[in-house]
């Protein structure tokens, strides 16, 4: 039986020459498990070793490559007593020594290239005694174009240990030649033509082995075009199947609705949040089920445009459920929740895990019956046994928490209700069109009346007790201060004692005079809630705590936030932590302290300072971190990106992702023979995010 032109891409990496059973283990701890997995192990980059020196010309610390015959090789031992082998070779120019610590080996390897011309790429170390050449790779001078370590443009791929970087070339090589012949393009020809791409087998080579840059240049144009289109259509095709093939539920807008709900707040909206409820209502409208994502920097007021769908779906006898990540989360916005929609007679339950067993029977039959107008919980609302009577909403908070599949279980609990994902976290437009490419997007760009930005500066640690001072005096003044904890991953219980401890240090030590207290992640809801309803009614003057505060109940008169070790933490957890004053009239504070050690961290600190818009911060954090660190594109439901880059690709992505939302349009089942790989591709990696919402 022979196997097929995909099997052999199959094939377990093991039987690719060089390879064997030791060396696949090895490769499997980086993910590579077949020849299709080798040949996408990319280079991270390339170094130009096709410009020879001569030896007499080489300067001291520069890295260089030059060819040369050797004359000569010992072992010596160092004053350490370490062996170090010594290996001669001329040019007729100079000699040079290339040196190997612990390598006694060596010596035998290059008494066989004595007389032997070899050419050598290395660091050059040129003193008194001479021209030594470390970290030394070479190879013999072979005929033209049959190097591979040197001599040319050579390829850097990410190591492991047990691999090595003249392993991989030979095994790539090898590989390369060998199954190239049996890679499919998955494009039309007609896009290849017009973006100008690179053959895909030409693509495959020349971003292992380039010959010049300009290949491996149009060597990953080809392949990152190729990654960023397959995802974006995936994304088109969904969000064609949603709009065409499903029937969703025609929302009446009426006015009296829109009217009834401006009554019950407490503040009016701001021009933004208007916007957006108009944009939602529209979607509603439509008898096509509503996919929008919903972006809001912290504090702009996005739960309130929720509250305005919720009624809507309600005035016209269905359901919603709102779905969060965490339970202080849903407790959050149960509150605001029940506490507006009341005013109207609308019921509102939550359902989270820590609600004991006569609790949660009491919200699922009540769900079951329809007497609730809106259900807040957490996964607990996805597990079996929770039904709705009529569910026409769903809204799901900070998506990025969810899988895809998590959020279409939820919506199979309906039939075709309307989706509304909101987010606090900014989305840089690439990772935004990357995970969320299949949703209309509105974002409330504008912050309520009143607010003044944040005023962040960063200390370094010695500085503490200056710090506490000057928060001390506005305390005493009348304002109330956050202060968070240093982050401790390593548990739960950990995390608690320290905000434990900080507090019983603040009280006795610092802020003898006024009140403070803790606040963490292992007290039960209720105790948070307490906390947090003395601390919103001034009854607690400094709040130690976890991020927990993320996400928590608004308090206006706290204007200073303190953030211990502030390095340990993410960009956009730092602005997600600050988003926790400012939100009153008086000016607000929010003070760094931290020693970073590395340059990304200084990087992340400079950038609170600098600004506190939180599209920026999240491009920043984006360029830090890179897209699967920054969002968790696994976690979305999407293949993680092999070669494509958000932060640097965007002229890409907006290329792909117009060509492809095109193809969706003329050829929505990708019927014709130019797109038969691209189905068969899409029916493999995506058929769940494509097709399961209309089963």
């Amino acid at each position: 039986m022979t196997l097929t032109e995909t099997d052999k891409l199959q094939t377990p990496v093991q039987y690719v020459k060089g390879v064997g059973p030791r060396l696949a283990t090895t490769f499997e701890r980086i993910g590579v498990k077949t020849v299709e997995d080798l040949l996408y192990y990319f280079p991270r980059r390339y170094e130009d070793r096709s410009r020879f020196k001569r030896i007499a010309q080489l300067a001291d610390a520069e890295f260089a490559t030059v060819s040369g015959r050797v004359v000569a090789c010992d072992n010596l031992t160092a004053k350490t007593g370490r062996p170090i082998t010594k290996v001669a070779i001329d040019d007729g120019s100079a000699k040079a020594f290339l040196i190997y610590f612990n390598q006694p080996f060596q010596k035998t390897i290059f008494q066989k290239m004595m007389g032997s011309e070899i050419v050598v790429y290395g660091e050059v170390e040129r003193n008194k005694w001479g021209i030594n050449i470390t970290r030394a790779e070479w190879e013999e001078l072979a005929d033209e174009g049959e190097e591979l370590h040197t001599n040319r443009i050579v390829p850097i791929y990410p190591l492991t240990e047990g691999l090595f970087q003249k392993t991989i070339r030979r095994i790539l090589r090898n590989a390369v030649e060998l199954y190239l012949p049996f890679v499919k393009g998955l494009l039309p020809p007609a896009i290849v033509a017009e973006r100008k791409l690179m053959d895909v087998r030409e693509a495959f080579r020349n971003i292992h082995f380039p010959e010049t840059e300009w290949q491996g240049v149009e060597a990953r144009r080809r392949l990152v075009f190729e990654e960023l289109f397959i995802l974006q259509l995936a994304l088109a095709l969904r969000k064609h199947t949603l709009q065409s093939g499903l029937p969703g539920i025609s929302f009446k807008i009426e006015e009296s609705i829109l009217e009834e709900f401006h009554k019950i707040l407490p503040f009016d909206l701001t021009g933004a949040q208007k916007r957006v409820i108009g944009e939602i209502s529209g979607d509603m409208e439509i008898p096509h089920p509503m996919s929008r994502l919903l972006q809001g920097d912290v504090g702009s007021g996005k739960t309130m445009v929720a509250a305005a769908a919720v009624l809507t779906a309600a005035r016209n006898g269905f359901q919603a459920a709102l779905m969060a990540p965490t339970e202080i989360l849903a407790e959050q916005h149960y509150s605001v929740m029940s506490r507006l929609l009341s005013k109207v007679g609308i019921e509102v339950d939550l359902l989270v895990g820590a609600l004991n067993r006569k609790g949660k029977t009491q919200v699922k039959d009540r769900t079951a019956m329809g007497l609730n107008g809106l259900v807040v919980g957490t996964h607990a609302l996805i597990q079996e046994g929770v039904e709705f009577k009529k569910l026409g909403l769903v809204i799901i908070d900070e998506q990025h928490r969810f899988g895809v599949l998590q959020r279409m279980e939820l919506m199979s609990k309906g039939n075709c209700p309307d989706l509304l994902v909101m987010t606090a976290t900014p989305i840089p437009r690439t990772l935004a069109l990357t995970l969320y490419g299949d949703l209309d997007v509105s974002v409330i760009d504008e912050m309520p009346p009143g607010r003044k930005p944040v005023i962040t500066h960063w200390k370094p640690k010695r500085e503490a007790s200056r710090v506490y001072g000057q928060v001390a005096q506005l305390v005493r003044e009348g304002r109330q201060a956050y202060i968070v904890c240093p982050l401790v991953e390593e548990s739960e219980k950990l995390q608690a004692k320290a905000a434990v401890d900080l507090a019983a240090h603040l009280q006795s030590d610092i802020f003898s005079d006024l009140k403070v207290e803790a606040l963490h992640g292992q007290m039960a809801s209720w105790e948070k809630d307490d906390i947090m309803e003395r601390f919103r009614e001034r009854e607690i003057d400094v709040l130690v705590s976890t991020v927990v505060i993320e996400v928590g109940v608004d308090v206006p008169n706290a204007t200073i936030m303190i953030i211990q070790d502030a390095e340990r933490f993410g960009l956009s957890q730092l602005h997600q932590l600050r988003g926790r004053v400012g939100r009153g009239q008086e000016q607000s504070f929010c003070i760094l302290l931290g020693d970073p050690k590395t340059m990304d961290g200084k990087r992340r600190l400079e950038t609170m300072v600098r600004t506190t818009d939180g599209f920026d911060i999240a491009e920043e954090d984006l360029r830090l971190r890179g897209p699967g660190e920054f969002y968790g594109t696994r976690q979305s439901g999407l293949m993680s990106l092999r070669i494509a880059n958000l932060a640097g690709d965007t002229r890409i992505l907006d290329e792909a992702r117009r060509d492809a939302f095109e193809l969706a349009e003329r050829d929505p089942l990708l019927e014709h023979p130019d797109h038969q790989a691209l189905s068969e591709r899409l029916h493999a990696n995506y058929e769940n995010l494509i097709w399961a919402t209309v089963s």
